[in-house]
């Protein structure tokens, strides 16, 4: 059995209106994420490892931003397709790492319903998911609450 590993990174901007999403979920939060899709920057790490560890380019190449198809696109299907992706080339996920960087909201609160939403999209358990989430200390873009960032790892086996 082959394995490889991944890395992710996303970055979105936040603003004043927009609904928040992050992990599948729609979060309390005075701002939100802009984006072509619906901008759920955890997700779209994830995806972003999972393509590099199976060699197969970035969600942008996957599902480009000049598509009308993926314009305001719930971003789990987006997962899911990477899944379909993976499973057409008989990869498996071993695990999942990943941090969510900002200021606010707190999303501790929330991150069970997401690890048990990521989980189901990619057939894996939610054991199988680390997910935390810290502050940038009120330093940068983030830390002045002017955009948010993700970072996963990925650890995928491909089958004989």
């Amino acid at each position: 059995m082959k394995t490889r590993i991944g890395f992710g990174f996303d970055v979105h901007q936040l603003k004043g209106g927009k609904d928040f999403w992050l992990g599948g979920h729609k979060i309390p939060s005075s701002k939100g994420a802009v984006g072509h899709s619906d901008a759920d920057v955890l997700i779209h790490a994830i995806c972003d490892a999972l393509l590099g560890a199976a060699g197969m380019r970035d969600i942008g190449f996957q599902f480009p931003d000049t598509s009308s198809e993926f314009k305001g696109i719930d971003s789990k299907l987006l997962l899911s397709r990477v899944m379909d992706l993976l499973k057409k080339e008989n990869y498996t996920i071993g695990n999942i790492d990943c941090t969510l960087v900002l200021e606010a909201p707190k999303v501790n609160p929330h991150i069970d319903e997401m690890k048990q939403t990521l989980a189901s999209i990619m057939n894996i358990n939610e054991s199988d998911i680390g997910l935390k989430a810290t502050t940038n200390e009120k330093m940068g873009y983030v830390g002045r609450e002017e955009g948010v960032c993700a970072y996963a790892v990925a650890l995928i086996q491909k089958g004989s």
